[in-house]
């Protein structure tokens, strides 16, 4: 959904590209039928499935979203559903799985150095997509439908609910208590992060990253390590609070030991690992709630009082 060709972004200035990267080269895949498993390194039981795709060329980072557009325009036409990235990932959870593992700090940790998570390979020759049929991929579209972002910004907390259940829960860090000139804004803002509930309305697939504070375009980011990588290539969610456009994204942090945190200009920032899973679970128009609530229970069962890190309660 493009709104506009450019908006002004709490975290920084997101001049509008095209949504998906244009399928700039040769993805490469073949169809098996379903009876023809018995040679194939398959993931899961084949039978809920109507299609099978043999992955002929590697698929990077780079070029996933290119080979999601390829495989949605050339299956959408053959199944009784309307067929989505969504309904893919999830009837294939290890793609979403193989995208949170490139997460820098996780890899970092494994005593691995990533400099360019673009250049990681998502799909690799000869895995198998699976294309589902209509009641499974009704079960995946029903629980999207039933899916709730919500954020306890004291809390630094992102829950995703379906059906009022948590499902996840991860660390995240939100907008500093402060007011700051930014020179994006041209005047001062409040950098605190809204409280109220929305939905999401933008993906951006392809955000530039420019400092609202001094207005420069960056290409690269220095880790918590004191290394500098490039940037990450995953999706922003942008969503809407009490109807307003306020410019507070969900997006990942490339610095985690900023999580649970008042750290960021307005956004919510996220592990990137954990961003994709936020992503697959969030479509358009799935509900946003950023609330402000101090008294809650821990992960012991305690009752506890959070910090009241925006004063909000103060007399």
């Amino acid at each position: 959904m493009l709104l506009s060709s450019t908006i002004w972004l709490g975290c920084n200035w997101h001049k509008q590209a095209p949504p998906r990267e244009p399928n700039t080269v040769d993805i490469i895949y073949h169809e098996k039928q379903v009876d023809e498993v018995f040679d194939l390194p398959l993931k899961t039981d084949p039978a809920p499935y109507a299609f099978l795709i043999v992955i002929d060329t590697p698929v990077t980072v780079k070029h996933y979203y290119a080979f999601m557009d390829s495989l949605l325009a050339a299956y959408a036409p053959r199944v009784s559903y309307s067929l989505t990235e969504y309904i893919v990932a999830h009837a294939n959870p290890w793609i979403i799985d193989t995208l949170v593992s490139f997460d820098y700090y996780t890899r970092q940790a494994r005593g691995e150095f990533i400099n360019d998570q673009k250049e990681m390979i998502v799909l690799r020759k000869g895995e198998v997509l699976l294309i589902p049929k209509a009641p499974q991929a009704d079960s995946i579209k029903a629980m999207l439908d039933s899916t709730i972002i919500d954020v306890n910004i004291p809390e630094f907390k992102l829950r995703l609910l379906v059906n009022g259940v948590v499902k996840y829960s991860f660390p995240v860090r939100v907008g500093r208590n402060e007011r700051k000139y930014l020179a994006m804004a041209g005047h001062e803002v409040s950098l605190r992060t809204p409280i109220g509930e929305g939905e999401i309305i933008r993906i951006a697939y392809n955000p530039a990253f420019i400092n609202p504070a001094d207005n420069k375009l960056y290409y690269a980011t220095k880790r918590d390590d004191g290394k500098h990588t490039q940037l990450p290539l995953i999706p922003w969610l942008e969503p809407t609070i009490d109807g307003r456009r306020q410019g507070s994204l969900i997006h990942p942090t490339t610095n985690q030991a900023t999580l649970g945190r008042p750290y960021s200009n307005a956004c919510v920032g996220l592990p990137e690992g954990v961003a994709w899973i936020v992503y697959y679970n969030a479509p358009l128009g799935t509900k946003v709630r950023f609330r402000y609530q101090l008294d809650v229970v821990n992960e012991a069962g305690d009752s506890v009082k959070l910090k009241d890190i925006y004063q909000q309660y103060e007399r």
